[in-house]
């Protein structure tokens, strides 16, 4: 294997990775906005750990379903590349269906239901009511979310990451406007703190489900997808949506209720430290959502050439992915190893937080290097449909090496905060090999989805 970028393969993958990297990066810009107006509240310390649960609370949740963008991408772009773009049409039209039932049903429930979801993983209960309120108002557009999600897999499945790119920004930029008006309540707004945060959210994510509503209706894609045209329900097609799905939304589960329970046992420690956590895991976003956006440049180029029956080229795709997404990942663990301190204050001006942060975000620094080759190998796999092999991959790294490391070093050992945070290289590192010796096997290039 050679590990320098192919100049020929690297073109295809950026020019459908850097649009998803740009709509993904500014969702990472609206959670550090997010953390950094709640951060300067003058109740910091609570609304950042009430945020920390209530984000991680409401995403562990949105996940089950969100993966339904993965069954829409895999199919799709499985259909794009056989040359079939009616059926690719097809499987929006049931995904659309399935999102939106899901998403009233889902929706009501978590809304009504908000408190009682916190309070399962917080221990103070101002912290639960703080949160809870977040969580209200992000449930309020789990709809449109999920409706979007369709639209989101549709696209990348096709290969146009550039619109959601543009969705992506009109969300995120509606959020920090409604964020500094809600939060703070200025320009006569009311001064929701913590809850203003969550209603400026669902603000965002209405404004951009109609933004991709309205692009379907252009003709370049309309008619040859013919998506509005021939609504049918399908029983093949939602079951192999459903299929590719659930694992990758059981793993999404397993994943962020995991670092419910992270969070959890750093406020063992305590508030500060569970305060520092959730800056530290904000930072991370710097360098996760772009790699996202590489694993759905790797899950588009791996589908379009299985759909061809091109299998050398589909795991040349892979691999040269993982390599562009290391080369990112070692430039921001430098950042986070060097010059820590800027990073944070980004996110956070209380000096308390920060020191106590300093130390893990250099451990996370040096850790996430190494992240890109599972992350991404671990989108190249789904899109071959080694969906279940990812997820109990996920599931038994997370459970029974970070979790147990985390627990162990913090609390028994009492080597706090920064004894919780030396588990995470022992994850990553685990996770990432076994992804790369799965896709290496070739074995994958056998499957169906």
């Amino acid at each position: 294997m050679n590990f320098l970028p192919d100049k020929r393969l690297s073109r295809q993958v950026v020019k459908i990775a850097a649009p998803a990297i740009a709509g993904l990066s500014s969702q990472m810009v609206v959670s550090v906005v997010d953390t950094a107006m709640v951060g300067r509240l003058h109740t910091a310390e609570l609304a950042l750990a009430a945020m920390g649960l209530g984000l991680l609370a409401t995403w562990a949740i949105i996940s089950i379903f969100s993966s339904l963008a993965t069954g829409t991408h895999v199919l799709v772009a499985r259909r794009h590349g056989e040359g079939d773009k009616p059926s690719a049409g097809q499987v929006l039209n049931n995904s659309l269906i399935v999102c939106t039932v899901l998403g009233l049903i889902f929706g009501t429930l978590g809304y009504f239901y908000s408190y009682e979801i916190i309070d399962l993983f917080s221990s103070d209960r101002e912290v639960s009511n703080a949160g809870s309120g977040y969580m209200m108002y992000r449930f309020v557009g789990l709809p449109f979310f999920l409706i979007s999600v369709s639209y989101r897999g549709f696209f990348y499945g096709i290969g146009r990451t550039n619109i959601f790119m543009i969705s992506a920004i009109i969300m995120n930029l509606l959020n920090i406007i409604f964020n500094y008006f809600l939060i703070f309540g200025n320009f006569g707004f009311p001064r929701m703190e913590l809850a203003g945060a969550g209603l400026a959210s669902t603000i965002g994510i209405f404004v951009s489900t109609f933004f991709f509503v309205f692009v379907t209706f252009l003709r370049n894609y309309r008619i040859p997808y013919r998506y509005y045209s021939d609504i049918r329900l399908s029983k093949d097609i939602i079951r192999s949506i459903f299929r590719i799905s659930i694992p990758v939304s059981v793993q999404s589960v397993f994943i962020l209720s995991g670092f419910l329970v992270f969070v959890g046992i750093t406020g063992m420690v305590g508030t500060l430290e569970q305060a520092a956590t959730q800056v530290v895991i904000t930072a991370l976003f710097i360098s996760f959502m772009p790699l996202f956006g590489f694993g759905i440049a790797a899950q588009t180029l791996i589908g379009h050439h299985m759909g061809n029956k091109k299998m050398f080229l589909a795991q040349s795709y892979g691999f040269e992915t993982a390599k562009l997404g290391t080369i990112f990942t070692i430039c921001v663990g430098i950042i986070f190893l060097v010059i820590p301190q800027f990073v944070l204050l980004i996110i956070t001006t209380n000096e308390n937080v920060i020191n106590a942060a300093i130390p893990v975000i250099r451990i996370a620094g040096a850790a996430q290097i190494f992240y890109a080759v599972g992350i991404i190998l671990a989108n190249a796999l789904q899109a071959a449909g080694a969906m279940v092999f990812v997820m109990l991959s996920e599931i038994i790294t997370h459970w029974l090496v970070f979790l147990p490391i985390a627990y162990i070093f913090a609390v028994p050992l009492d080597l706090g905060l920064i004894g919780a945070w030396l588990a995470l290289p022992a994850y990553i590192i685990t996770y990432s090999l076994i992804m790369f010796l799965k896709f290496r096997s070739g074995g994958w290039k056998k499957l169906r989805v």
